[in-house]
């Protein structure tokens, strides 16, 4: 966080965010901070979709100390309620155009922080609130300042205290679990620290650096952008949203150098760039088909594949594609710090990746702390250089008969036909034996391939144990807010 201060004093003029230079930002990080000091509560949520404003909200609420938590701006009100009950927060920050979509079961009253009732302080306000509201739940909601209203206070004054103790929390988002439940991540000073420090090292920095943001802030690889950046001392573009035209505008024109993607974005845009000053496009968030790391590599476009999750403040595992074509399938080497582990191998040394590092999680929210190292609930193995492999997620592994079946390997030879735009292969059920692997798929607009010819092909390359007992054809995968594909929506009755 003091990454931020120090840039306005030492490159005050250098870009930051957009447009805006780190005085800019800095200035108005100060502005919102002012205006949050009188919240008493200790953890508050913002709910906005990328934008300048919602960085510097993010950041304001960081540096007033209070424990930010990340709301998806794809949850429905009730499952909002639900956070914010398990969670004990009663203040919510919110942009506009969310302001609608915050529960209409929680009585709420919009404060204006800025200009409070000249009669009533704005300390006065809130506890009159708090107490008028003391039988129900105690809500509070602040709609975020415009933009131009903000960066328009010339005289703020810095009085904040800029120390941040590595064991307090920063961040707080919700993953959900095998359950159904959500998990509730602190993000604490130590890890962002290890991470930006090995990530640096890693991926290296120039002054001309530029990271897109197109990942939402509210995502732990969108929140980890802006933290690098500042880090760095170097600019970030946020995008409200994944505009393919708006991207690829900001590519060719040589205004970003810097990208993290997921591979079904990339997909989409990398027949489309013809000329670029990329000198990284971090790579991750789900498996990424080979046919896809084939098609950049005959661009030179610097693919670094990266493995890490929400509970390791994104990258724990990473690699250049380019400098180490050999390794293609690999997801790469552990950052500085980071230590990894295979538990349980079975003969081939495959088994459960275990991580320990300054990066990794002391524990869930209201849950036990973490006894050793952390299970990351996938399946994979290292070879003898010291790369990583992921074979699959242990809650998508299929057992069909007492035999292993890693939906990934079927997924990458399924992605190799050049009419398959997307695939996926889930268990389903099956009295004979326990589990069989189903393939769903799309193609690109206009073609289709019979599924005979699909299995066809797959037989020839598989055990036939391996092959797929069932093909659905869709128009599209359903994913989430990051990419990512929900498996557990893909149904054969559908």
């Amino acid at each position: 966080m003091e990454w931020l201060r120090y840039g306005a004093q030492h490159y005050p003029n250098r870009k930051c965010i957009n447009e805006y230079t780190y005085n800019d930002i800095y200035r108005g990080v100060l502005h919102v901070a002012r205006n949050l000091v009188p919240l008493d509560a200790p953890r508050v949520a913002i709910l906005s979709d990328n934008s300048v404003t919602m960085a510097m909200y993010v950041l304001a609420a960081m540096l007033v100390h209070k424990e930010v938590l990340l709301l998806n701006v794809h949850l429905k009100p009730k499952e909002i309620e639900n956070q914010l009950d398990q969670l004990g927060v009663t203040t919510v920050l919110h942009s506009k155009e969310r302001r609608n979509q915050l529960p209409d079961t929680i009585e709420t009253q919009v404060l204006n922080l800025v200009e409070p009732i000249a009669s009533d302080s704005i300390e006065n306000q809130l506890s009159h609130f708090v107490d008028s509201k003391a039988a129900s739940n105690p809500i509070v909601t602040i709609e975020f300042e415009t933009l131009e209203r903000i960066l328009s206070d010339l005289a703020v004054e810095d009085s904040f205290d800029w120390v941040f103790v590595d064991t307090d929390i920063a961040a707080i988002m919700n993953t959900s679990a095998t359950t159904g439940q959500f998990k509730s991540v602190p993000l604490r000073w130590g890890q962002i620290k290890a991470h930006v420090q090995a990530s640096q090292e890693v991926l290296g920095k120039t002054d001309q650096d530029n990271w897109l943001m197109v990942l939402p802030l509210f995502h732990v690889s969108g929140l980890s952008i802006l933290m690098r950046s500042l880090y760095n001392g170097t600019a970030v573009t946020i995008l409200p949203k994944y505009d393919e035209a708006q991207v690829l505008k900001l590519i060719e024109s040589e205004q970003i150098n810097m990208m993290s993607l997921v591979p079904t974005i990339l997909t989409q845009l990398e027949p489309h760039i013809t000329h670029h000053v990329l000198r990284v496009i971090l790579l991750g968030g789900e498996f990424i088909p080979m046919a896809l790391i084939e098609a950049c590599e005959k661009k030179s476009l610097p693919i670094y594949k990266t493995y890490g999750m929400t509970e390791t403040f994104s990258q724990s595992v990473t690699f250049s594609v380019l400098e180490y074509p050999h390794k293609r399938e690999s997801v790469g080497k552990p950052l500085p710090g980071m230590q990894v582990r295979i538990d349980n191998p079975d003969t081939d040394g495959v088994g459960e990746i275990h991580l320990t590092g300054p990066m990794v999680m002391t524990g869930y929210i209201n849950k036990k702390p973490i006894d050793g190292d952390f299970n990351t609930d996938d399946i994979g193995y290292i070879d003898e250089e010291g790369f990583v492999y992921i074979l699959n997620r242990r809650k998508d592994l299929i057992i069909s008969g007492g035999e292993n079946i890693y939906p990934k390997e079927l997924e990458d030879l399924v992605y190799t036909l050049p009419l398959v735009k997307e695939c996926a292969v889930v268990p389903v059920s099956d009295v004979k034996w326990g589990q069989v692997p189903a393939l769903f798929v799309a193609f690109h607009d206009g073609k289709s391939l019979l599924p005979e010819d699909i299995l066809a092909f797959m037989s020839n390359s598989l055990a036939k144990y391996k092959v797929p007992k069932y093909v659905k054809a869709l128009t599209a995968l359903p994913r989430n807010g990051t990419g990512k594909i929900l498996r557990n929506e893909l149904k054969l009755e559908n």
